[in-house]
């Protein structure tokens, strides 16, 4: 809850609201490097809103479930309840960026009136960007180190449409460069939901191996870490198809042609799940813990602990 706290005051403190009414955040950089310091970035926005929303909440559950600890933090912080207000007011005027004429989300408010970067002109030995171009001028085109727009489709995928989804990966991926190691994982869990599974497959092999293939020519400088991790969540939350949006855990498998089987196993609200995942049979079972409702390809079901969910291709056809 102090965090939350902290963290929502320094939102609530850098943003204002403008002649639109609209709350907005100016001089921010998101997470393209080949962007910096620009307005109403909405990847940060919209994870400034999470923040603002999740921090009002926290306190009011507190205040209503837990007095003397809310009366503690409000001492040792100093709260005040009419900041709580004014986070709750702030995210419900967030400013988040969209192009009426192509349906995309801009990355920025200045993003879409910049020139497009011709990566299909720029030659092979011309990359990684920022190691052959000045930053001013790679600030100036649209052009992306690693994804933002669709990093955000995936940390609050509950906040687009699945159209808005397909709009916005083909717009930026053939923006993005790849030059950050931090990227593909992205791009492939992304692609797998909307049904790219070339690009999903593709990216998939890009973070597996970064380093085993040494795709960056830079292995000697150390393993690129969050990669690894992010191959694990491309197999997990790309093919695998696992989500967690309010508590919620929802699974909807998208296994490439390619693979015979992907299994997993999850730690989950205090319960160990494992998941197996082949073209003609699926197995979902709690090992450890209490029932969990969890809806699989668009369908509740409750899992009760030790018996374990069968479903054949009957139960998934066009899934």
């Amino acid at each position: 809850a102090e965090i939350l706290v902290e963290t929502a005051r320094m939102w609530e403190d850098l943003g204002f609201y403008g002649d639109d009414g609209c709350f907005h955040l100016h001089g921010v950089t998101g997470p393209d490097e080949y962007t910096a310091l620009v307005n109403d970035n909405a990847f940060t926005n919209l994870m400034a809103r999470l923040n603002l929303n999740y921090a009002a909440s926290a306190v009011r559950r507190l205040e209503a479930d837990y007095p003397e600890a809310h009366a503690a933090l409000c001492f040792e912080l100093g709260l005040d309840p009419a900041e709580v207000d004014a986070w709750e007011r702030a995210a419900t005027a967030m400013y988040v960026p969209h192009d009426e004429t192509t349906g995309i989300t801009p990355q920025d408010d200045s993003f879409l009136k910049r020139e497009v970067w011709d990566l299909e002109r720029t030659p092979s030995d011309k990359y990684p960007l920022l190691l052959h171009f000045h930053p001013l001028i790679i600030y100036r085109h649209q052009v992306l180190k690693q994804a933002d727009v669709v990093m955000a489709m995936f940390m609050l995928g509950n906040e687009f449409t699945i159209e808005q989804k397909k709009r916005n990966f083909a717009y930026y991926d053939p923006l993005t460069t790849g030059d950050s190691s931090l990227s593909a994982c992205i791009q492939s869990i992304v692609a797998s939901e909307i049904g790219e599974n070339h690009a999903a497959d593709l990216y998939f092999r890009f973070a597996l191996l970064m380093d085993l293939a040494d795709v960056a020519g830079n292995v000697s400088d150390g393993v690129h870490v969050a990669s690894a991790a992010g191959a694990w969540m491309a197999l997990v939350l790309g093919f695998g198809g696992v989500r967690d949006f309010d508590a919620r855990l929802t699974i909807d498998p998208h296994l490439p042609a390619h693979f015979d089987e992907l299994a997993f196993s999850l730690r989950f609200r205090d319960r160990q799940i494992r998941v197996t995942l082949r073209h003609d049979r699926e197995r979902y079972l709690v090992d450890e813990g209490d029932p969990l409702d969890v809806t699989i390809r668009g369908v509740a079901h409750r899992l009760a602990p030790g018996v374990a969910l069968d479903l054949g291709a009957a139960d998934f056809a066009g899934g």
